[in-house]
């Protein structure tokens, strides 16, 4: 039987229609894949970690939740919200399920505490490598500027839109930091994340209801002088977390307990805020469910162990 010859013209329409399906069904695959990140880096989908009350189930699906959120962005490198919803998440796992544990570890299991300490770090800095490559997205000079120390420059660029890409960046790098404050080399990067945090202040003065200042606490609280600490802004920052969220959050009466208190040996604030902590309802306020559940569980640790940390106590 003869074959029909197909004309250049036919061949060229098939060949038009078959790019056009496949152009089609990748289109398609787009389009899902943008829906699911938008649902994933939505507001409602963080709420479903930070509203829960049983710390141990979120600390077990957030590793999952985590390398699905990465593995998204590595498709969609350029979707700005699951960027930050995957570094911020990286931050906050360290910070809840790998640091609290190690802080609360026995000293006699000093292999484990160090081990979990070492993880913590390497997870607040995957989370803020992430986040900082949406910071060079809108400000390609960043890591030159900010090397150079010109972090007024290096900042301009930033609106408000990008408060929360700043602080998570700026918080993960701290806290990495925090882990290690022997590691003279990311100390000397310090002012660095100061720059983005006072960025974050002029862009959104109650950025977070609270966070921002209860994160100052932290900054000027623990390090040293010669570092930028300053006991006075400390307190100043926690008088302003407190107004802002001291119904419905206790994180700041953790930073000031943990940080100045302990510095000035003043064991009967620290008793007074820890016992603040432990007197919160937080079925009261369900957005902060999850966080003031963990600190009264280390507020509970921290006076059970206050002996560590304090020279003289007065006594019954």
């Amino acid at each position: 039987m003869r074959t029909r010859k197909r004309s250049p013209a036919a061949a060229g329409l098939a060949a038009i229609f078959a790019a056009l399906v496949s152009l089609d069904a990748c289109s398609l695959q787009k389009m899902a894949m943008n829906k699911v990140a938008g649902m994933l880096s939505g507001t409602s989908s963080a709420n479903v970690f930070t509203t829960d009350n049983d710390p141990e189930l979120v600390g077990d699906a957030l590793p999952f939740a985590i390398k699905l959120y990465e593995s998204l962005l590595a498709s969609m490198p350029g979707h700005a919200g699951l960027r930050l919803q995957t570094g911020s998440l990286y931050v906050m796992y360290a910070n809840a399920f790998v640091q609290a544990p190690a802080d609360m570890t026995p000293r006699r299991e000093i292999e484990t505490k160090e081990y979990l300490l070492a993880r913590a770090k390497n997870l607040y800095l995957r989370g803020r490598d992430i986040l900082f490559i949406g910071l060079e997205k809108r400000n390609p000079r960043l890591r030159a500027q900010l090397k150079e120390r010109r972090y007024k420059e290096a900042m301009a660029p930033f609106k408000k839109e990008d408060a929360s890409l700043l602080y998570w960046t700026a918080a993960g790098w701290v806290a990495a930091f925090a882990v290690n404050p022997f590691d003279m080399e990311l100390g000397q990067t310090l002012p660095q994340t100061a720059a983005m945090m006072d960025r974050v202040a002029e862009l959104d003065p109650g950025y977070g209801r609270g966070s921002l200042d209860a994160f100052f606490v932290t900054y000027y609280g623990s390090l040293p002088a010669y570092m930028g600490g300053d006991a006075a802004k400390a307190r100043g920052h926690f008088a302003k977390a407190q107004a802002l969220a001291g119904d419905s959050d206790t994180s700041a009466l953790m930073a000031l307990a943990t940080t100045v208190s302990v510095n000035e040996q003043n064991a009967a604030e620290f008793k007074k805020l820890l016992g603040q902590v432990l007197e919160f309802d937080p079925d009261k306020h369900p957005a902060t469910r999850l966080v003031n559940i963990l600190n009264q569980r280390k507020a509970r640790w921290l006076l059970a162990h206050i002996d560590d940390f304090f020279i003289e106590l007065e006594r019954p």
